[in-house]
Parts: structure tokens; C-alpha cells; sequence
């Protein structure tokens, strides 16, 4: 029987390398450090000396006054679209930092997707702060036709914004997807987005959440700028069935369900993609799709795969971060057990665990337990203690989940967020529920 080519994600990376006629490019002046991956989609990155560096995988530039130890990890701005409204325009991806000496990193540079061309004189861009009271847009800086740079005030979720200005050009990036399925015929979902990783990863994980399977196609960026308020369509040759028709351009990074066009074409055969300007006719982008593309997914999937199990063996190092340190703990306990832990967190345990959680338990609630902001402002709504807040978050959690509210589904959600206390205190729970 042949294998189905298993469902395949897009790496949530930055094309900071990008080459436009408009812009003028610095080349990379700054020290390149590669960063080691952890779970969850975060980076742990350690630097040696004070300098500026920066992450060969998100772009992100960091200014430090001496050794510093930097976890980060990208994030989604759906979850903070409610403070996101008119004239606030989304332009870059949106990070979580964390530093082991907060005061040591003076300042990072996020990486944002607009074309300043003539306006990067007068373009003033701010930051989006999203911290333990609600968010603060903080003025940037500095900014450079690739990054905008920000003065580190406290460290939370942060991504560059604008406020609204004519015209708002954006570099493209199509992102590319096919249903895999047992029909002959072929059908493609496809995104016209900023060049914003986070848009790109909520991307990913609206593929990944489909009752569809799918494979990723790499296509190159757009060869013209995309203008926010144009409308553009897609072509292809031969004819196909394409819905929407023609598609105005907007920022959907704060939207939850992402406009696509749909390509569909009966019989199997190599097809060219256009995008246009449906004003000037002017082709934005375009791409031939050959049969390759997606026939040979699986064996170049099996080489990645390979790749990664050695790139890890090449990785392990003596210097391994706290939250490693734990999970290595965490995988003790599952092997010595030889099951996994199911017993349901109690009101106690998740009470120890509340009164171990600091400030950040509005933004942990939002990004790792998936509660909305109405939710942490109903539970806010009622008189309690501030402990009784994070409990009741944490209830809603565990109830939400009900038979999966375990500690270790809590560790895994945590994981990276938590303080070391919390993830501690869920590794005993595991421990004692192991033992009996």
C-alpha cells in the first residue's frame, strides 16, 4: 500500500533576506548566532559577550551588555485582536522574550514587512506591549528598511505596529498548499499574506487543525509589493476553477480564519500561477507548479527527516537550559513508569500551583491555555484574592480539558512560560502520581 504523504507544516522562520528594487538592503552587519530549538516552537540562545546579534532563524536582533542567556519564541496576533483596532496596523511578527537577567538585553530589532521606499524618513513605528495590565503601544527607537528597533522596557509579548498611513506596501510572500487525497483531480489552497511570521505559523496550524491532508509547495516570494485596499485575482494556465475571483489585500494577522483562494483543476497536469493587480493588470507573482512538487514530497521529507535526527545528535551539549533539565526529569518518570500519568489535577494541586505564578498569569492564561481576553476579565470580575484568579484560570483550563487536565498536559502547555517553581511543582505531581 502506498504511504500517504504525512501532513507537512511550514517553518515559522523570516525571510529577512529579501531583495527589493525599492528598498536599499543593509547587508548583515550584525554577528550571526544560530540558536538551539526547544519544544513548543521556542529558541534558546546563549551569548558569550556584550554585542549586537542576530538569529539566523526569526531575524530578530538582540543588544546586550555582557553574556546573556535568551529564550524567545514566536507568537500568534489573533490573540490580542481586540486590542488591535483602527488606526493600528499590524506590519512584523510578534515574539515573546525572556531574558535570565532582564536588565542585560538593552534593546532588540524586530523585523517587519513593509516597503518605507520614500518614507522612511518620516514612517514612525511603534511597538505593541502586551503586558500584565493590558497592552501599552510604546514608540520605537530606531528603524531600518528591514527592522524596527525597540528600547527594552520590560519583557512580555512585543511586535511592531503603525498607525495608518497611505500607502501601507507590504513584501509578499504566496504561501502555497495541496490537498492530498485519493481523487485525481488537484485542488490548492492558497495565501497571499505580508512577509509576517506569524501570520505564517497561524497558517500552518489552520492546516494542520484541517480534516484535510496537505502538502506544502516552496514557491519564491512576490516580485512586486503588495497595497493594502488594491484588489488582486489569480490565474492560472490552463483554466481552472478559482474561487474567490479577485481578492482585495488586507492584514489578516489578527484575524483567526485567513482568506485563501481556492484552486481547483479536474485532471492532474503542470499549471502556471499569477497573481495581478486587478486595477493595472500588472502580475505581482507568479509560479509554475510542476507534478515534482508534490510527487516527490515523501522522499524529501524522509531526507529532513534524517537531517534533524543527526543535527540533534551534532547539538547535545553539557550546557543544557533549565527547561531542559526538566524535560529530561519528565521523560525519566514516563520510561521508570512505563505509562502515562492520567490522573485529573485537583483544587488543591492547582491552588500550590497559582500561588507559584508571578505577574505574567493573565498572558500565560492567554497564549498557553487558550482563554480569551473575556475570559481572564470575567474571572477578573469577581472580588477574589489575586491567588483565586490564577486558580480559577487554571479550573477553567483543567475543566475545558475535562479527562485531559492532567499535570502533564499542563507541563506541556506551560512549558517555556512558566517559571521554573511552577514546572517544578508539576514534576512532583507527576512523580507522586507514577508511584501510585
Amino acid at each position: 500500500m502506498k504511504e500517504e504523504p504525512p501532513l507537512h507544516c511550514v517553518e515559522s522562520e523570516v525571510n529577512t533576506h529579501r531583495h527589493c528594487e525599492r528598498c536599499k538592503i543593509p547587508q548583515n552587519q550584525h554577528e550571526q548566532v544560530a540558536p538551539r530549538k526547544l519544544s513548543r516552537g521556542r529558541f534558546w540562545l546563549k551569548l558569550d559577550d556584550e554585542g549586537i546579534y542576530q538569529c539566523t532563524i526569526t531575524g530578530l536582533i538582540f543588544e546586550v551588555t555582557k553574556a546573556a542567556v535568551i529564550e524567545y519564541s514566536l507568537l500568534s496576533w489573533t490573540k490580542y485582536a481586540a486590542y488591535l483596532k483602527d488606526p493600528w496596523i499590524v506590519v512584523g511578527p510578534i515574539f515573546d522574550v525572556k531574558c535570565k537577567s532582564p536588565s542585560v538585553l538593552t534593546s532588540i530589532q524586530f523585523p517587519h514587512a513593509l516597503c518605507l521606499n520614500d518614507h522612511s524618513s518620516d514612517m514612525t513605528f511603534n511597538v505593541f506591549h502586551f503586558k500584565s495590565n493590558g497592552p501599552e503601544f510604546e514608540r520605537s527607537a530606531d528603524h531600518s528598511t528591514t527592522h524596527v528597533k525597540w528600547r527594552v522596557s520590560s519583557l512580555s509579548p512585543v511586535g511592531p505596529v503603525i498607525e495608518k498611513y497611505d500607502p501601507v506596501c507590504y513584501h509578499g510572500v504566496v504561501i502555497l498548499y495541496k490537498v492530498v487525497n485519493d481523487h485525481p483531480s488537484l485542488k490548492f489552497h492558497v495565501y497571499v499574506a505580508g512577509n509576517n511570521s506569524s501570520f505564517i505559523k497561524d497558517v500552518s496550524k489552520t492546516i494542520q487543525r484541517s480534516s484535510n491532508r496537505f502538502i506544502k509547495i516552496e514557491k519564491p516570494p512576490c516580485q512586486k509589493l503588495l497595497q493594502v485596499g488594491k484588489k488582486y485575482k489569480l490565474t492560472s494556465v490552463p483554466e481552472a476553477d478559482i474561487n474567490p475571483e479577485e481578492m482585495e489585500f488586507v492584514d489578516d494577522s489578527t484575524l483567526a480564519q485567513k482568506h485563501f483562494f481556492e484552486v481547483y483543476l479536474e485532471q492532474p497536469t503542470e499549471l502556471v500561477l499569477s497573481l495581478m493587480d486587478v486595477e493595472s493588470e500588472e502580475t505581482v507573482w507568479k509560479a509554475k507548479l510542476r507534478e515534482c512538487d508534490w510527487i516527490l514530497h515523501n522522499q524529501n521529507n524522509n531526507k529532513q527527516k534524517r537531517s534533524t535526527n543527526s543535527t540533534r545528535r551534532r547539538k547535545s551539549s553539557t550546557s543544557l537550559s533549565e527547561d531542559e533539565l526538566c524535560n529530561k526529569r519528565l521523560k525519566a518518570i514516563n520510561a521508570s513508569d512505563g505509562t502515562k500519568a492520567s490522573a485529573v489535577l485537583t483544587d488543591q494541586q492547582l491552588m500550590i500551583l497559582a500561588k507559584k505564578m508571578g505577574k505574567n498569569w493573565k498572558v500565560i492564561g492567554i497564549e498557553c491555555l487558550s482563554l480569551s481576553i473575556e475570559d481572564i476579565q470575567q474571572i477578573e470580575a469577581k472580588e477574589e484574592d489575586v491567588n483565586m484568579y490564577k486558580c480559577m484560570m487554571l479550573r477553567k483550563w483543567r475543566d475545558s480539558e475535562q479527562n485531559n487536565g492532567t499535570a502533564r498536559s499542563l507541563y506541556d502547555c506551560l512549558n517555556g512560560q512558566a517559571s521554573h517553581d511552577v514546572l517544578e511543582i508539576l514534576t512532583g505531581f507527576l512523580r507522586a502520581d507514577a508511584k501510585s
